[in-house]
């Protein structure tokens, strides 16, 4: 049972057992077609990026050697940084990290041997990213990057007054989104929630994460500045420059993949052994969202801006994405369904208006004015109280009635 066939308009409510296998089968042709044609063109198209990621650090490091003084010379080089970082974490390796280059059996370049300027360990990421994400699409409770285990991502999900600085957290997670991602793929929430303690897997995810950060650190904040010399503090402040633009961007990227209205999410009996192929494929074709844009901003996105091909395919090379995206957007089309792109300011406009909407009660928004903007807000606080006064009042009926 889904979350969308609660709400007032279902999209799959048309759709038979058969239409949705029908719907499976049209999609792994499209793959297979993917799987049968790879070959040396996109071999070519990895190595040519990872080529531009080391000429674009290389370039702003010279220049903040040179120049770190010179603000001309700091801004080229803490842009340069930002794309070089960008470069690493997005179109690199994240789907170097998913094995989408494996099949080249380049030692360099797998997803066994990768390691990327990132907080995260990749064999955390992976275990985190590549099994409980994509196999827990959007699943509620099960699928961690569903509002990362700090916001309210869907209506049917309790609101709590602790939600109302979920605004506020959000953008605090986008400054140090790499940061976040490390935390939530050590589970170290899910531990301190459930009561565990300190067993020797957390213990050992926890030193994974420090040594990897630790070296970023020590590379982005000690290494290079103090090979700028007297420029030392320009040079610092650039790679943490550098260091939150590839944050805000990648949160905002992957905030239009997953949370922009109209991405559907799923309760926990949805995900059960009985889960046909053509099932998964429905859920990661509601799921997701897409960016629409120019090539270049699909390779800063990593191609991510394709969110709905990647979830389908999370394995073909995304330089692909492209290419395929209009056969499945045709598939979409034939079974009813909505293609969810949009432009990166509308999606990143309608990722956060979701998260400022779910902060509050269902309805909030819609049913407050200017006028009553002040007494609403005080009642937000006044509800919690009431709301345990009533189950107060109402575990004490109960008491007496069983005494009577």
């Amino acid at each position: 049972m889904t979350v969308i066939e609660r709400k007032p308009a279902s999209q799959i409510a048309h759709l038979r057992p058969e239409d949705v296998e029908a719907l499976g089968r049209e999609l792994d042709e499209i793959r297979q077609s993917v799987l049968d044609s790879r070959g040396e063109r996109d071999a070519a198209y990895i190595r040519r990026v990872i080529a531009a990621r080391a000429g674009f650090e290389i370039a702003g490091r010279l220049v903040l050697v040179a120049g770190s003084r010179r603000r001309p010379a700091w801004v080229v080089g803490a842009a340069c940084l930002s794309v070089a970082k960008i470069l690493d974490n997005m179109e690199i390796g994240h789907n170097v990290l998913h094995g989408q280059w494996d099949w080249m059996r380049d030692p360099k370049i797998h997803s066994e041997t990768w390691d990327w300027q990132h907080a995260s360990p990749p064999s955390q990421w992976k275990r985190a990213h590549n099994v409980q994400h994509h196999r827990f699409t959007n699943i509620l409770g099960k699928d961690n990057d569903l509002g990362y285990g700090i916001m309210r991502v869907d209506e049917d999900q309790e609101w709590k007054p602790r939600f109302l600085v979920q605004p506020f957290w959000n953008a605090v997670n986008a400054l140090m989104f790499e940061y976040g991602i490390a935390t939530y793929d050590i589970e170290l929430g899910d531990h301190l929630r459930e009561k565990k303690g300190i067993t020797p897997e957390l213990r050992r995810r926890i030193a994974d994460t420090l040594v990897q950060t630790g070296k970023q650190v020590v590379r982005d904040f000690v290494a290079f500045p103090a090979l700028s010399g007297r420029g030392w503090k320009s040079t610092l402040g650039a790679n943490a420059t550098a260091t939150v633009v590839r944050n805000v961007w990648s949160h905002s990227v992957i905030m239009c993949g997953h949370f922009p209205e109209g991405v559907e999410t799923f309760e926990q009996p949805e995900l059960d052994e009985d889960e046909t192929r053509g099932q998964w494929y429905l859920r990661q074709m509601l799921g997701s969202a897409n960016i629409s844009g120019s090539p270049l901003m699909h390779l800063m996105c990593g191609n991510l801006s394709h969110q709905i091909e990647h979830h389908l395919f999370p394995d073909l090379p995304s330089n692909r994405y492209q290419e395929i995206a209009p056969q499945v957007r045709a598939v979409f089309d034939r079974y009813g369904l909505s293609y969810n792109s949009r432009p990166l300011p509308r999606q990143v406009a309608s990722a956060w208006h979701k998260v400022l909407r779910l902060s509050l009660p269902n309805g909030w928004l819609e049913e407050t004015t200017w006028s009553s903007a002040p007494r609403r807000v005080v009642g937000l606080f006044r509800r919690p109280r009431e709301e345990r006064r009533a189950g107060a009042a109402a575990a004490l009926a109960m008491g007496r009635a069983a005494l009577v």
